[in-house]
């Protein structure tokens, strides 16, 4: 007997390789992926601006990556001691003005220069709900002030279709080579309600389903289909019952390596993973004999994978192991 539906996606007709660049945007999923694909040493650049949930605040930080823009003194507010931007996360909010811009614009200058030589752009929607503010428009992140300080507004799907119709167009133009992946966030934005949450991501999908249809280039990958329709249990959500959890997560990953992933890079990919394997391994006596022999074999392994694969970078694990050996 069985108790659940196994849904296998779609291969891609272009799949990601090693030698691509990556840039990922979007929900906290996103930087999950991106962290995968990270440890697996794809060359990756991900949320540039930190996570965001919005169609709007992704087309607009999109924008201002092509259009070079340059964060000054009245971009930014201050609140709870702490100098933020509206169109940024948490994280790039600083106690003095100062540092605050040259975090933020450090990381625009960052994104120009990756998105014009991209081959992928990952967005991963999380809400079709935005946040107003009087004066401000749109809101990336809210800083943890008030709600009541914004206006909330569910998108229609025409307006989510429109936010992203003319940063596609500029995207074509501005880097012809790109290929676009959309994704859905399987987390559960149930603060908005239950009813309002699956509006938001049935929004969310119609809209990204029109968008793949009309350009060349536009896949989708169907991240929140697999947690929400293939698991569906809650044993493969946190404790929180919103996000998905470790096991979820990897499951979703798995799909994305067969769907998405290059046969030959997937290959790769697990010779990169017993380096890594190796290198969270905890020596009982760094200096014996036996651990001392287990360090030169794999930085052997990674010199010949960087003779066969000049593009990878493992730098920084052959000077683990090589210092590993001068211990």
């Amino acid at each position: 007997m069985e108790f659940r539906l196994e849904f296998t996606p779609k291969p891609f007709v272009q799949k990601l390789r090693h030698q691509d660049k990556l840039f990922l945007m979007g929900s906290c999923f996103t930087e999950q992926i991106g962290s995968k694909l990270a440890q697996h040493k794809f060359s990756v650049l991900d949320n540039p601006n930190g996570i965001l949930f919005n169609p709007v605040s992704i087309s607009q930080s999109l924008t201002s990556y092509m259009e070079q823009k340059h964060y000054g003194e009245t971009d930014l507010f201050y609140e709870n001691e702490l100098w933020g931007s509206w169109q940024h996360h948490t994280r790039f909010s600083a106690l003095k003005q100062d540092d605050a811009l040259a975090m933020i614009n450090a990381s625009q200058e960052k994104a120009h220069d990756f998105l014009k030589e991209a081959d992928w752009l990952l967005l991963t929607l999380g809400s079709a709900f935005i946040y107003e503010k009087e004066g401000q428009g749109v809101v990336a992140n809210c800083h943890k002030v008030p709600t009541d300080k914004f206006n909330k507004k569910l998108m229609t799907v025409d307006e989510v279709i429109r936010a992203f119709d003319t940063v596609i167009y500029r995207l074509k133009i501005f880097n012809p080579a790109l290929k676009i992946i959309f994704t859905i966030s399987p987390v559960r934005h149930l603060r908005d309600g239950f009813v309002e949450n699956n509006r938001s991501k049935a929004t969310l999908i119609t809209a990204v389903h029109h968008l793949v249809d009309k350009f060349d280039g536009l896949f989708y990958f169907p991240a929140y289909e697999l947690v929400i329709d293939d698991l569906r249990d809650y044993r493969f959500f946190a404790e929180d019952m919103v996000h998905p959890n470790y096991a979820a997560t990897n499951y979703v990953w798995e799909k994305f390596q067969t769907a998405c992933i290059d046969d030959a890079a997937r290959g790769l990919m697990k010779e990169i993973a017993l380096i890594n394997n190796a290198r969270n391994h905890k020596a009982f006596n760094p200096q014996s004999a036996a651990h001392q022999k287990f360090l030169a074999a794999n930085l052997r392994k990674i010199e010949q994978l960087r003779a066969q694969y000049p593009h990878l970078n493992l730098a920084e694990e052959a000077a683990y192991f090589a210092a590993g050996q001068s211990l």
